[in-house]
């Protein structure tokens, strides 16, 4: 973000929690939403004296995933170190994390914003287990620790310092979660943490030197991302006019208050102690791995976007769509077995009926078959486009095919031309004056006539076989 004498520099350290179904090195499970605290730990997980970590395999394996999502080769030699610090999560001492040889090296990310492409480069990213979680109950003297999280696999991920506005930041985090949710790195529930976000930013007078950098902890959310960028984008630049300087520090987002604040000092590598892992071997990969993950590689949103477009739909509607993956499938599918129209029509009841992913909402999936069907009655007129609404509401929840919910219902239209011009000629002998407007050449008149045909059908007259039936009898 620039203004008259500042440059901003943001980059971003996305912690992505892998979908695997045990930890990273121990055969616990790995999704501890709605677990009891202390209730998913092994002798690994609590530091136990003598307790031997192994790797988990499906780790490795979506590392590698990242790595060609971000088209790039994953590292053929990686090892793990010891991080050390003290702190009541961390019961061992340490965390096991890749420090000098990471499993990715290079990438890039690219997205749209303001109708252009930015492409953001990826410096690194490791994979490490996570700690345990500290909670402090209100209005005690004490805290708890909860151990749960405590070797949870995660793959740290780390941009290149190429976002200079709040919104370039945003896009970055969203379209992160986009990549690794659609590869099937992670599940993708911010609501729980499986994505977390800490953010460097820094303020400069020249372009060519970047400034002292702060670093915003734990935002899980995209607009959390925004918000905090424009607030320590600010923040920077007051205390540089006043003629101070910004300290290289942790700072915290406080969500209520829509401010950063102070937590620690910022620690250096060395702070750490970082030491070789004795305990687990070096990671080398060979070729046939790699192409065999490559080969199972899921379709990623460039691609879908693109395949989207065949829907002559605003590019905003295809990002509300990408938020609900549920829903590009079923759209996809859909494309691929029936018209464009049909599958226009099923992207606009989907995301009108259900939720973005990141809300943690689990969506209801449906058979294609029966979108098509629904679909195509709208086309042949035995449905009007509010009853079909009506009509998919109902597929949600049953498992009764389309016409039967319909008849149900009873919204099925009525195409009958004798009933319908019945109905029409009721409504003209109550509406003298309308008719009057109709033929001085009052066209809009009409829609008021085609209303009243409607109400007096109970809504289910087919609405174009009623204009033309009111254009016939009043031309005669």
């Amino acid at each position: 973000m620039k203004n008259i004498k500042y440059i901003s520099t943001i980059g971003i350290e996305c912690h992505v929690q892998l979908k695997t179904k045990t930890k990273l090195f121990s055969a616990v499970s790995n999704d501890a939403r709605g677990a009891s605290p202390n209730s998913l730990i092994s002798h690994i997980d609590a530091g136990m004296p003598g307790a031997l970590p192994v790797l988990n395999s499906a780790a490795v394996e979506l590392g590698i995933v990242a790595a060609l999502a971000f088209g790039v080769e994953p590292q053929k030699f990686s090892k793990f170190e010891r991080k050390h610090y003290f702190y009541p999560d961390l019961p061992k001492g340490y965390q096991i994390t890749q420090y000098e040889d990471p499993i990715i090296v290079g990438g890039h990310l690219d997205f749209a914003i303001d109708g252009k492409s930015k492409r953001v480069g990826i410096a690194r990213a490791h994979l490490e287990e996570d700690a345990g979680k500290n909670t402090h109950p209100a209005g005690a003297d004490y805290s708890l620790v909860d151990l749960n999280r405590a070797g949870t696999p995660l793959l740290e991920i780390v941009t290149q310092p190429d976002m200079h506005s709040p919104a370039e930041a945003k896009q970055l985090a969203r379209e992160l979660w986009l990549v690794m949710k659609y590869a099937g790195v992670t599940d993708g529930d911010l609501y729980h943490g499986h994505m977390r976000f800490d953010m460097n930013v820094s303020i400069s007078s020249d372009e060519a030197t970047l400034g002292t950098r702060t670093e915003t902890k734990n935002l899980n959310s995209f607009r959390s991302v925004e918000n905090a960028a424009a607030y320590e984008i600010k923040r920077q630049i007051d205390i540089l006019e006043k003629g101070g300087e910004v300290i290289q520090e942790t700072r915290g987002w406080d969500e209520a208050k829509q401010k950063t604040v102070s937590q620690r000092g910022k620690e250096e590598a060395e702070d750490y102690r970082y030491m070789p892992e004795p305990d687990i071997p070096p990671l080398v990969l060979d070729k046939a791995q790699v192409d065999k993950v490559r080969a199972q590689m899921s379709e990623l949103p460039g691609s879908i976007r693109q395949k989207l477009t065949k829907l002559e739909i605003s590019k905003n509607v295809i990002e509300d769509i990408l938020d609900r993956p549920a829903v590009v499938f079923t759209v996809l599918k859909i494309l691929e077995q029936a018209s464009v129209p049909d599958a226009k029509r099923a992207a606009f009841w989907l995301i009108g009926a259900q939720s973005p992913e990141v809300t943690g909402e689990i969506e209801p999936e449906l058979e294609p078959k029966r979108v098509i069907e629904l679909s195509q009655m709208v086309e042949s007129g035995d449905l009007s486009s509010s009853a079909a609404k009506q009509v998919f509401n109902e597929l949600l929840s049953s498992a009764d095919e389309p016409v039967a919910i319909a008849k149900r219902l009873n919204l099925l239209q009525v195409s009958n031309q004798a009933e319908i011009e019945n109905h029409v000629k009721q409504a003209i002998s109550q509406n003298p004056k309308v008719v009057a407007d109709i033929k001085a050449g009052n066209k809009k008149a009409t829609g008021f006539l085609v209303g009243q045909v409607m109400d007096l059908s109970g809504g289910r007259a087919n609405p174009e076989m009623v204009a033309k039936s009111i254009d016939k009898i009043l031309n005669k």
